[in-house]
């Protein structure tokens, strides 16, 4: 989204408090031809539903699918916030949308889908506001002229249409939460979290009811939670602090609700747009996705998440975007690093998450990005552009650019010169298909890359376990039980995953499905006490939790830092009972080699860890020296 300003020390302390912002987006020119496909080789190119594998998108088949999107925006509303909405002075770019996607007015649907498929687009990201989801108003005639058959229709009703006219067509819907409110955009806008100006519950609410409503359509892939999380009057997003800010918990747990709701859905989070106060004085940034480093999220489904950033030339890594007075500070813009910087400083705080065998593996999708297009003189943005779009082809990263539809005037010039696609009253269209855009040569060159296609290897997967401020229920079968370890704070895996590591005093653990083994059925066991303690005393004067023989590790609990529980699962597999001791009272005690050794899920905390071939039968623990109870030892025994 971009940075919208208006007159007035109000509006400018308003972006420069929050800054979050990200100016619309545009690409640039027609892609190969091999690109401009029909409805049916679009269609009949993948099927849904989409997962993961490893750092890809891969559809029902287990086919790479890049994701080659753009944003059609306008349900997510475009009043900015004062005087008569329908005026077009009071709304983005001049552009009245009337709270459903732009351009319905002017194109039919038929030939708004033909457009896109011409530009190379595969997939769009559709922004929504939660009101519109509870908005009975029809919307006006003349916001549907050039489709009669949505007269009468609320914008939730036009907004099904577009979903289902979009995968008629073959293309990927992935719907994104972009406000609360009908108002655009990105200062103190009342949209600033999932919680601002409605409570964190209505926000998953409204989530489980539209992937309810689409279910049925497995071109429906995916749920955007949230647009560009961001700093309000008075509060910072956080992650991981497990208050009411904590968009890491949220997140998960609208994530978790979703995919109980409709299993198939990709779930993507965003990481935090913006914090702090924009100002010399007080410390403030853009972290993205850098947190997730740490500190990963865990879906109860395996496979179903997809991290997101934005990225645009004129804001930083520490820098709002704003261009003068409160909020501009001397921070350096993406537009002012050399290539090589820019390539780090995306990487940083982005596509370090595609790394192989981490905790944090998953796909990045720039779900955002672009830059003015059509009479656009700005020359740093457009060495920008161009070395931002050599990096998503070198990385080979999924995208989506920002906006695809605009207004344009009679004479052909855009109301919002970042759309890719611009239409005038009657239809006639002035964009990226239609000579005159600089963009159009790294528009070409991002959607005609090469890159991985075809199918996918199912990659070993490494989740964390986090228990630092509550329980952390992942496992599809205990969610469905009573509390196993009433009292304590409790986690355990997704249920194609087993424990293989714990962090002392964090709390947090490790999960893998390295090796498997599957579960058979039966009940699981919660131990409590060493009566399963068998073949030898394997931690003399150390209190031991282990599992019965033939299961193993998928859940702890703990009171404060003390070991309280294990949660043991039956192996659909004999299992090896001898095995060997993992001591991390002292120090690190991880593989050399194996599933997220190079990356640090519980920092400042010793960790110990079996090796992948190995499962975790035990752990040792004692309230002596002023060890608290804390894990000291892991018991791993072999696979096989």
């Amino acid at each position: 989204m971009r940075i919208v300003r208006t007159a007035g020390l109000a509006a400018v302390l308003a972006a420069a408090l929050v800054a979050a912002a990200v100016t619309p987006v545009a690409a640039a020119e027609p892609p190969a031809p091999a690109a401009a496909t029909t409805a049916a080789q679009l269609s009949d190119s993948w099927t849904g539903p989409l997962s993961t594998r490893g750092r890809y998108v891969v559809d029902a088949g287990g086919n790479r699918f890049k994701l080659k999107a753009g944003n059609w925006a306008g349900a997510q509303g475009t009043w900015e916030g004062s005087g008569d909405p329908n005026d077009p002075a009071n709304n983005q770019a001049r552009q009245v949308s009337h709270n459903i996607p732009l351009g319905l007015d002017r194109v039919p649907l038929a030939q708004l889908t033909a457009d896109f498929r011409a530009l190379g687009l595969n997939s769009v990201r559709l922004p929504f506001a939660n009101a519109m989801i509870h908005d009975t108003a029809p919307v006006p005639d003349s916001a549907v002229a050039a489709n009669p058959q949505l007269k009468g229709r609320t914008p939730l009703q036009v907004y099904d249409a577009v979903v289902a006219a979009l995968t008629a067509d073959g293309f990927a819907v992935i719907l994104n939460n972009h406000t609360t409110s009908y108002r655009f955009c990105c200062g103190l806008d009342g949209n600033e979290r999932w919680n601002s100006g409605q409570s964190a519950q209505a926000w998953i609410d409204d989530w489980v009811f539209l992937v309810d409503r689409y279910k049925e359509n497995k071109r429906v892939v995916g749920a955007d939670l949230r647009n560009e999380v961001r700093r309000d009057t008075w509060d910072d997003p956080n992650w991981g602090w497990g208050d009411g800010h904590d968009e890491y918990a949220a997140f998960e747990e609208a994530g978790n609700r979703i995919l109980e709701a409709d299993p198939d859905m990709l779930v993507v989070m965003e990481g935090i747009n913006w914090y702090g106060i924009p100002s010399a004085l007080f410390s403030h940034g853009r972290p993205m996705l850098t947190p997730v480093r740490n500190l990963s999220n865990t879906l109860i489904r395996s496979g179903k998440l997809v991290y997101a950033a934005h990225f645009y030339a004129y804001t930083g890594p520490a820098n709002t975007g704003a261009g003068s007075g409160l909020g501009s500070t001397n921070d350096p813009r993406y537009q002012d690093f050399t290539p090589e910087q820019l390539a780090q400083v995306v990487d940083d705080e982005a596509l370090f998450v595609t790394q192989s065998g981490q905790h944090f593996t998953a796909p990045v999708w720039i779900s955002e990005f672009g830059a003015a297009g059509r009479g656009s003189d700005n020359a740093k943005e457009k060495a920008w552009f161009d070395t931002f779009t050599d990096i998503l082809v070198k990385n080979d990263t999924d995208f989506a650019q920002w906006p695809v539809v605009g207004w344009a005037g009679a004479d052909g010039t855009p109301n919002d010169s970042w759309a890719l696609l611009s239409y005038d009253a009657a239809g006639r269209r002035s964009g990226l298909l239609d000579g005159g855009d600089w963009r159009a040569a790294d528009w070409a060159k991002l959607t005609g890359a090469a890159g991985r296609t075809g199918a996918v290897a199912q990659p070993e997967r490494w989740n964390m376990v986090d228990l630092d401020f509550g329980d952390q229920n992942l496992s599809l079968t205990m969610r469905a039980r009573p509390d196993w370890a009433y009292g304590h704070r409790k986690g355990n895996c997704p249920d194609t995953q087993r424990l293989v590591a714990l962090a002392r005093s964090s709390n947090r653990g490790l999960c893998t499905d390295a090796g498997g083994p599957a579960k058979a059925a039966g009940e699981w066991t919660a131990v409590t006490d060493e009566r399963y303690v068998t073949h030898g005393d394997w931690a003399s004067g150390y209190n031991k939790l282990q599992c019965p023989d033939g299961t193993f590790v998928v859940g702890y609990g703990v009171s404060g830092n003390a070991m309280a529980t294990l949660l043991c699962a039956p192996s659909a597999r004999p299992l090896p009972l001898t095995g060997r001791n993992v001591w991390f009272d002292h120090g690190d005690n991880r593989p050399a080699t194996g599933g997220s050794v190079a990356s640090d899920w519980a920092p400042g905390h010793y960790k110990g860890q079996c090796a992948d071939s190995e499962y975790l039968a035990g752990v040792a623990f004692t309230w002596k020296w002023s060890h608290g109870g804390a894990p000291d030892a892991l018991l791993c025994r072999p696979l096989a």
